[in-house]
């Protein structure tokens, strides 16, 4: 491989950091016990852990898994996570705006904001660009985008939140089901991807503003609606 072509490679699988779903059938809901608060944080994954499982069998991340994932379905991946990033960080920056109170949850929209700002100028400047590209969604993540848009306009503040989830815990999920080693060509997604800390950002935030049944019912949708985002982006991303 030529060494420009490593240069490549290397910041493709950098720009994963970080980063950036099964019928939507609702599975039942746990009991609630007498006298336990419920962990909304923990009780939104366990929920729609299956969405996860059966994300990871998807064709583009069996492929990845196995080194044998074709350099261009990867690139074109990439390519669509890129404006993915681009444009969750302009929708953050509307709510970073739009959110006065309370306070923590102000203060979790700018920090989610200067995040993803900080790691979307990170990109551009890696790859030498002043601004997004025109990039053409495709289907599955022209409709990822349109759902956060519609969450952001039609539901409380909280919900956002709830929206970003998903992207977060999977991710880092799936990075450390995948079976790679160091000789796959795709291991440094895998690494890039393993560590992180969702729980610290969401965990109290959504344990604290999501009480009532209704509530919880509710967030458990817009979570699975997101996972099921996230499966058909990355079905999307290889068909066979």
């Amino acid at each position: 491989m030529m060494d420009s072509e490593k240069m490549f490679w290397f910041k493709a699988g950098w720009l994963a950091v970080g980063l950036l779903s099964a019928c939507c059938g609702l599975p039942a809901e746990p009991m609630d016990v007498p006298g336990k608060v419920q962990d909304v944080y923990d009780s939104l994954w366990t929920n729609n852990q299956d969405v996860a499982e059966q994300t990871l069998m998807v064709p583009f991340l069996q492929h990845m898994q196995f080194g044998d994932l074709q350099a261009d379905n990867y690139v074109n991946f990439m390519i669509q996570d890129i404006n993915y990033l681009l444009k969750v960080t302009d929708m953050l920056k509307e709510m970073a705006q739009k959110v006065k109170s309370p306070d923590d949850l102000r203060t979790f929209m700018e920090n989610r904001y200067q995040s993803y700002k900080q790691f979307a100028e990170m990109m551009l400047k890696q790859f030498n660009l002043n601004s997004l590209p025109d990039i053409k969604p495709i289907p599955a993540m022209e409709k990822y985008l349109a759902d956060y848009k519609a969450i952001m306009e039609k539901e409380k503040p909280i919900f956002f939140a709830v929206s970003l989830l998903p992207c977060s815990r999977l991710w880092m999920w799936i990075a450390n089901q995948l079976k790679e080693n160091y000789c796959n060509a795709y291991f440094i997604w895998k690494k890039n991807n393993m560590h992180g800390n969702p729980e610290k950002h969401y965990k109290d935030l959504l344990n604290k503003y999501l009480k009532k049944p209704d509530q919880i019912t509710r967030a458990n949708e817009i979570f699975r609606q997101q996972m099921q985002n996230e499966q058909n982006f990355f079905s999307a991303s290889l068909e066979e």
